[in-house]
């Protein structure tokens, strides 16, 4: 043994006589000893009658390492503890106490897979197996090489050395160093004396390469307070610098050395090379004034000081099935439990090989994927680190770190087939998404730029991990704060999955749908009860589904939508109704309008005179609140109804609106979809009717052939038309106005010659000021295209759609309308001709004696399916009012058949459109079911 330095007297200090200690470390007042077991105990000197006190003896410490008035203990879980002075943030637990006896968790660094930890006079390191290096603490002279000279309270991330990975680092002083895979020393901090080694006494902010021993291969450094040794094995010398005041250096002298130099060693102790001794390793160690060389056997524990956090290796999975029934299954036993309770240890078994110069980790998800595929295959290991996971992992998820490395926990556990087992959604899935919902912004990010990095595969399988969860809760609901709990957390992981998907666009929207919500969500039960159970005002509109929707509308399916639209709906009827009655016996309101004592809204109109009258009833009542519900007859007619008839009102109506020669929308080059006119023939006030209309309608549970574009429903949701929108309203000038986009030849103005202004619904306007006098050009094409797409949307349009907009959101919530997409929207409001005439047949329902195989029912269907489809949907009007389907479609729609004793084949085919039902007489002949159809397909209006 070989000690360069100053040497004070010794103290002996007893310990118990079967304690074997593994290792020490010693501050300014204070001594810490590990012992083999992972037991540490701590010695005070500045306390009167000083023992050895036992502490953390729950845990099982690796590593131990001392400042001069602060402690650091690593366990073997990857948990890092911090006690004693906290002036400088020494402690990495934040300012919230100077000092502390206790032992704290660092918890930014709880998940971290670390390998090594120091301790400075009042500064702090710690390294990761990737060889990532946090510091924190005192920082006036740069000892944490962050670049600056603020001290930390919280471990912060050095940035990554170029092309180099880290594998030991020590803390001097107040100054530190590290050594990389390459033998590369780097050295940053006080620099007074000389210990950087750059011969400079300045003091270094980041890591600083020690171009001395750039030449040679390191392969072990120390540092004292104010001196640092590296040893190059394959030179067989101990480079030492810094301060040499008590001969620390081993140059002979006290001077200080600003550079490395090797130590005078006595010749008969000259270092051998490594390579030419097998037994014996140099083990070097230096003091706050001190250097050791220990010349040891390489069998001594000392020379294998460094314990490490329980990983997987190479090879272990195979060991650990192999191991059942030998007598090492307890042994594997215990290892599956180190390792699958701990963050930090998973991760650290799954790093990818550091690729230079990147200061992120990246996990082998691959090997990960194949181990845990391995382990599963036996049940006892599976259900062994389920239970792990379970009790001990998941309660000890590091959501509160802001570092990646920390947070990698949460890339690897989705990989975990456990995970995707529906028996584990409440035991992990669950508890996976209540630790991401916990986490800060900034941690979220993280977690969502890895997100966005995943192939279509794994993030699909991600996305349905929590989709099944989400299935499993509605399966086993009850009422309660804690399944509340659950679905609000699993819930919000589809919502930032969702929120990357669409930034991404990796996915198709409807992997997101939970479509059994259509069927779990029970609106109109909760419309009913919320409406009905008390006869007051007191009752809230909003139904509590309106909450879910708001924030989470994107795993609702349109047929959820329309369920929670249509409840809403009834919901006011219902509420207006109470109102109504409440009015009516004088309990509230005195000065009330005539609609508003009503308890529905009551409409006669002559068929002859429809819109006229329509407008002349709605004119009075422009600010009244009409979501009621609404009833119709047609004079002459039967009475008020509430199903077909309204129906079919809503169908001549918009049929006799939306017709070119009624002159209220224009149809540019005769196609089939209307738009506002430039040079309005009516009053603007008839656009309002005409949204409230379209809005009553809605409100109604109707659908009518109203023929807007696909751009109607996208101003209705504040989105902003395009192109592609025109080319569907106007499939000529769109196209026109594709090809000048297309088009880059040089000799675009010569060919095409066309200036800033354009001709629609038969006017000519400038786009900008004096455009007639403005050619388009190549440079300019963008920007007059976005111009016209704006005036026939937008501008030419603004004054009539702000009144059709108004009058639509008279009736409808705007709130909820907004939960659609513009598709949806548009086929809600205006349904659609998706026929599917042979499923319209198998959904059929027969009564009183009819059945499928009836030759009546045959003849029927036979004559139905040989019509042109002009006239199937004439008899879709005869059935139900309309041609029109709702978005369930034909598919979900059912046609009931009856056959009353009372009809004779001499009787015509009748309907109840409000429920469906036709009424066909028991026909005898092919020629008769068929005179019967025609007969009804063109007489389809009008009820008895």
């Amino acid at each position: 043994m070989i000690v360069p330095g100053w040497i004070c007297s010794a103290e002996c200090i007893k310990l118990g006589k079967k304690m074997k200690i593994h290792s020490m470390d010693q501050g300014a007042e204070h001594m810490l000893i590990l012992s083999s077991d992972g037991k540490p105990f701590e010695y005070n000197y500045s306390i009167e009658h000083a023992r050895f006190q036992s502490i953390l003896q729950e845990k099982t410490i690796i590593q131990i390492a001392c400042g001069d008035h602060h402690s650091l203990a690593l366990s073997k879980g990857g948990e890092l503890f911090a006690w004693g002075h906290n002036e400088h943030g020494q402690l990495g637990v934040g300012g919230i106490f100077p000092s502390t006896p206790t032992p704290q968790i660092v918890e930014d660094l709880a998940g971290v897979p670390l390998v090594q930890i120091s301790a400075g006079e009042a500064h702090s390191m710690a390294l990761s197996i990737s060889g990532n290096i946090y510091s924190w603490g005192k920082n006036d002279l740069g000892q944490l090489g962050l670049g600056h000279t603020d001290s930390k309270d919280s471990p912060s991330l050095i940035e990554a050395l170029d092309n180099q990975k880290v594998e030991f680092l020590a803390c001097g002083g107040s100054h530190t160093a590290l050594l990389t895979q390459d033998g590369l020393v780097f050295t940053f901090g006080a620099g007074k004396y000389g210990q950087l080694g750059h011969n400079s006494r300045q003091n270094e902010l980041r890591p600083c390469l020690v171009t001395e021993l750039a030449g040679s291969r390191v392969t072990q450094i120390a540092c004292g307070r104010w001196h640092t040794l590296a040893y190059v094995s394959d030179l067989g010398k101990v480079f030492a610098f810094g301060s040499g005041k008590e001969g620390q250096l081993g140059n002979g002298g006290t001077h200080n050395q600003l550079k490395p130099l090797p130590m005078k060693l006595p010749s008969n102790e000259e270092l051998k090379f490594e390579s030419h001794s097998s037994e014996k390793k140099l083990i070097m160690l230096a003091g706050g004034n001190q250097s050791i060389l220990l010349w040891m056997e390489k069998e001594n524990s000392y020379v294998n000081l460094w314990r490490k956090i329980p990983t997987l290796s190479e090879g272990t999975a195979k060991r650990w099935i192999a191991d059942v029934e030998t007598k090492q299954w307890q042994n594997t036993k215990r290892e599956i439990k180190e390792i699958f309770s701990s963050p930090a240890c998973l991760t650290g078994s799954f790093l990818s090989k550091r690729i230079a110069a990147e200061t992120s980790i990246h996990l082998d998800l691959n090997k990960a994927r194949n181990t845990f595929k391995e382990l599963t295959q036996k049940e006892w290991i599976t259900n062994m680190i389920t239970t792990c996971l379970k009790e001990n992992l998941f309660k000890n998820l590091p959501f509160h770190s802001l570092h990646q490395e920390a947070l990698e926990i949460f890339f690897l556990l989705p990989e975990c087939p456990m995970m995707h087992d529906s028996n584990n959604w409440e035991s992990l899935v669950v508890p996976f998404a209540k630790a991401v919902c916990k986490m800060s912004d900034q941690s979220s990010r993280i977690l969502e730029e890895y997100w966005a990095s995943l192939q279509e595969s794994p993030f699909s399988k991600l996305v349905l991990m929590f989709k099944r969860a989400i299935m499993s809760q509605l399966r086993y609901w009850t009422n309660s704060a804690k399944n509340h709990g659950h679905a609000k957390a699993l819930l919000e992981m589809l919502k930032k999955l969702h929120r990357v998907n669409q930034t991404k666009c990796k996915l198709p929207e409807n992997i997101f749908k939970v479509d059994e919500l259509s069927n779990w969500l029970n609106f109109y039960e909760e419309a009913y009860s919320r409406s009905s159970c008390k006869m007051n005002l007191d009752t809230s509109a909003d139904l509590k589904y309106r909450v879910i929707f708001s924030h989470f509308p994107f795993i609702f399916n349109i047929l959820s939508k329309m369920k929670l639209l249509y409840a809403n709906s009834l919901l006011k009827i219902q509420e207006n109704k109470i109102r109504a009655y409440m009015k009516l016996i004088g309990t509230v309101g005195q000065e009330e309008s005539e609609l508003a004592l009503l308890p529905a809204f009551y409409l006669r109109v002559r068929r002859n005179h429809l819109i006229e009258d329509v407008l002349n009833y709605l004119s009075p009542f422009e600010n009244e609140d009409l979501r009621k519900e609404l009833l119709v007859s047609f004079s002459g007619e039967i009475g008020y109804d509430l199903g077909g008839v309204r129906t079919e009102f809503f169908c001549c109506l918009f049929e006799e609106m939306t017709r070119p020669e009624y002159g209220m929308f224009t149809y540019p080059e005769e196609a089939s979809y209307m738009w506002f006119p430039v040079r309005p023939k009516f009053e603007e006030k008839r656009y309002f009717f005409f949204g409230v209309l379209c809005g009553l309608s809605l409100f109604n549970c109707n659908v009518a052939n109203i023929p807007f574009p696909l751009a109607l429903f996208k101003k209705l949701l504040d989105q902003m038309p395009s192109l592609e929108d025109l080319k569907e309203l106007s499939p000529v000038l769109g196209k026109n106005l594709q090809t000048l986009l297309d088009d880059e030849d040089e000799d675009f103005v010569e060919v095409f010659y066309i200036h800033f202004n354009v001709h629609w619904d038969r006017n000519d306007v400038d786009l900008i000021p004096n455009g007639s006098c403005i050619i388009v050009d190549q440079t300019n094409k963008r920007d007059y295209v976005s111009k016209c797409v704006d005036y026939i949307f937008n501008i030419s349009v603004k004054a009539l759609y702000e009144e059709f907009q108004r009058g639509f959101y008279k009736v409808c919530d705007k709130e909820l309308i907004k939960l659609f997409h513009a598709e949806e929207l548009k086929d809600v409001i205006i349904g659609n001709t998706d026929y599917d005439w042979e499923t319209f047949e198998k959904n059929a329902h027969y009564g009183q004696e009819y059945s499928n195989s009836h030759p009546t029912i045959v003849m029927f269907w036979k004559a139905l399916h040989k019509l042109t489809l002009e006239e199937k949907k004439k008899f879709l009007v005869f059935l139900t009012g309309t041609d029109r389907i709702h978005m369930k479609g034909l598919k979900n729609m059912q046609i009931t058949f009856r056959c009353p004793e009372y009809l004779s084949e001499k009787d015509p085919l009748r309907a109840q459109t409000c429920v469906s039902v036709l009424y066909l007489p028991k026909y005898s002949t092919m020629e008769r079911v068929e005179e019967a159809l025609q007969v009804a397909i063109n007489n389809n209006r009008g009820f008895g």
